[in-house]
């Protein structure tokens, strides 16, 4: 039983707990000035049922102040405006003063703004009872308990009084969406981060995979040309063609940050050779494709064919996630110079389909064409839709 207890009490919410403290204080500050006796008799003017329902109608929505702020401050000014109706006086006590102070901060720093403004709009016609009150004999609050003077225009002075509090509670706010919109831009941009350097590990690891081959091949042909005892010109042609190839793809290798989890297996990658099986898996998903590859693909360098697939694979896999129901087609370039990739969609979804600062989506193929020295273009079309447009230079990269 004291242990269920225990953890009981430690999941409070330590806010519920202030919130329902300062309601406490509220009441007792109120009720003590309600009753406790003055020179003749109470020093709250009213019935007895008045003064008993005036602290809990003051006090006690403090401890909604951040659940409902506007409600609260909509029970508080009842309450005074009930006093100052039934008694024709101005009610008076730190009670009060307590609680307006809090309700006005607490009102501006946990609503929204409008809500803020509403709370103005209901204070108005309190604040109007409140100040006619003044006018017909009841004494000032702030000079009967705060200034101890005559003090002309004590009333409005405490009108004004709630109002900087209505700010500083505003302020305070705006303080805080500031930090929460610092922290979470912080958050997306090590999303973002964190995105690229997993990318980069592929990437690295899809280059370790084809120099692997490159060289695998370069020892084969020339183990085979030693076995021979001569080797033919077509084999030493391979053989050079293979080393030129592994050490292009060694310096791209050596200019990706590369952290793999484990050691890279040597598994075959796609290419742009396998994008008609990817567009008829993505149309089973439910988006139709329509696939149109120009030139000769199979000259390709291994790293390049692997980056466009893997660019084609990511746009497609944006659209199922953000278009909705769209038709997406897939255009694949291969001229003498470069590889160019355009995808697009016709969906309504997201704008900024993978294009957030953590989308993983577009951080990676940005990552992919830079390798390259390449451009990607990425954004919404103007009749709706999306498009990622990429290009790779066969002879770019970087060194």
């Amino acid at each position: 039983m004291r242990l269920t207890l225990t953890r009981r009490g430690a999941g409070l919410d330590p806010s519920t707990v202030l919130d329902a403290g300062i309601a406490v204080a509220g009441i007792a500050l109120t009720a003590i000035a309600a009753w406790a006796p003055s020179g003749n008799g109470p020093a709250a003017a009213g019935p007895p049922w008045l003064r008993a329902v005036f602290p809990l109608l003051v006090g006690a929505p403090l401890v909604m102040r951040r659940r409902a702020p506007l409600l609260m401050w909509a029970v508080i000014w009842a309450g005074v405006s009930l006093q100052a109706f039934v008694t024709g006086y101005q009610p008076q006590g730190p009670g009060l003063v307590f609680a307006l102070f809090v309700g006005s901060y607490s009102l501006a720093a946990h609503s929204s703004l409008h809500r803020a403004l509403a709370g103005l709009a209901i204070m108005a016609p309190g604040a109007a009872v409140y100040l006619h009150a003044s006018s017909t004999g009841g004494e000032s609050l702030i000079v009967h308990d705060i200034v101890g003077g005559q003090v002309a225009g004590a009333s409005l002075f405490f009108i004004g009084e709630i109002l900087a509090l209505w700010l500083a509670g505003l302020f305070v706010r705006a303080r805080r969406q500031a930090a929460a919109l610092a922290a979470r831009n912080t958050a997306l941009q090590r999303q973002a981060e964190q995105a690229a350097a997993a990318e980069r590990a592929r990437i690295a690891r899809e280059l370790h995979d084809i120099v692997s081959h490159h060289l695998t091949v370069v020892v084969l042909q020339a183990a085979g040309a030693r076995a021979r005892g001569r080797p033919a010109e077509g084999t030493l042609e391979k053989i050079e063609h293979s080393g030129r190839q592994a050490l292009t793809e060694m310096r791209r290798l050596l200019a990706v940050l590369r952290e793999p989890p484990g050691e890279p297996a040597l598994t075959p990658q796609p290419g742009i050779g396998e994008l008609g099986t990817l567009a008829d898996n993505v149309q089973a998903a439910g988006v139709p494709v329509r696939l149109v590859v120009d030139g000769d693909h199979a000259a390709l360098p291994a790293a390049v064919n692997v980056s466009a697939y893997r660019i084609v694979q990511e746009a497609l896999t944006n659209v199922l996630k953000h278009a909705g129901p769209a038709h997406a087609e897939v255009a694949v370039g291969c001229a003498a110079g470069a590889v160019t990739i355009e995808v697009t969609d016709d969906g309504a979804g997201i704008a900024t389909t993978g294009a957030q600062a953590g989308g993983r989506g577009l951080a990676g193929m940005r990552e992919r064409v830079t390798v390259f020295g390449g451009e990607l273009l990425a954004g919404p079309r103007p009749g709706g839709g999306f498009t990622v447009r990429a290009r790779l230079p066969l002879g770019g990269g970087t060194s």
